[in-house]
């Protein structure tokens, strides 16, 4: 079987949060009175992160981009993503990245942002299309954006289940692989994974690190 590192795309490989792309979107709305209303919303989700339910932070976020078509969509996450992520990869990532690699371990990334933003950083990186984990925005018969998210949905709560799900689906095994996370939400998922390492933690995964005896790498 294969192995695999996966990375949490928000605190591992970069400092941008996703509710950053999510304003960035929002922002660039055709309409200044949709803007306003959008903008609201990025508000609120931020308020629900930091209260810890990143889940429905990430629908309340997504749920801005409601009415936009899936070209523009596109256009402005191509933008986003290599403007803000592609450049910003943290050194500390492409280390980590390359001892991936030497190991021949499958890369998988995993991010709250949409699927159109992370693909220029999944590109940059050589990362296959297939082994990039993101949200994905709904669309309806008209190819418009409907606020909602496919699932599954990526926030806070990816762990066992998904973990053992998509490792049986492309042949991994998890006992040998690998997992790098930055916050207190990604420890579901780095107690699911074989190998688990914090990447300049916050508090509540530094904590967790400690409590699991996981590495700490510090930027």
């Amino acid at each position: 079987m294969d192995t695999a590192a996966f990375y949490r795309v928000e605190g591992a490989i970069v400092d941008r949060p996703a509710i950053a792309a999510a304003a960035y979107l929002v922002a660039n709305t055709q309409h200044m009175r949709d803007r306003f209303l959008r903008i609201g919303g990025i508000a609120a989700a931020a308020s629900i992160a930091l209260g810890g339910d990143r889940g429905l932070s990430a629908r309340v976020a997504w749920s801005g981009v409601r009415g936009m078509s899936e070209d523009r969509l596109v256009v402005l996450g191509e933008e986003y993503g290599e403007r803000h992520l592609v450049p910003n990869v943290k050194d500390v990532a492409r280390q980590l990245l390359a001892e991936s690699r030497v190991r021949k371990h499958r890369i998988v990334l995993v991010s709250e942002s949409l699927d159109v933003i992370v693909g220029p950083l999944a590109r940059a990186l050589g990362v296959a299309a297939e082994d990039v984990v993101a949200n994905r925005a709904e669309m309806n018969a008209e190819l418009r954006a409907t606020g909602r998210l496919c699932d599954p949905i990526v926030g806070g709560q990816l762990g066992g289940g998904w973990a053992r799900a998509f490792a049986k689906e492309r042949g991994i095994d998890l006992e040998r692989s690998f997992v790098y996370g930055a916050s207190g939400g990604d420890g579901m998922l780095l107690s699911a994974v074989g190998h688990a390492c914090a990447v300049t933690p916050d508090r509540a995964l530094r904590r967790l690190a400690r409590d699991n005896g996981w590495p700490v790498v510090e930027a």
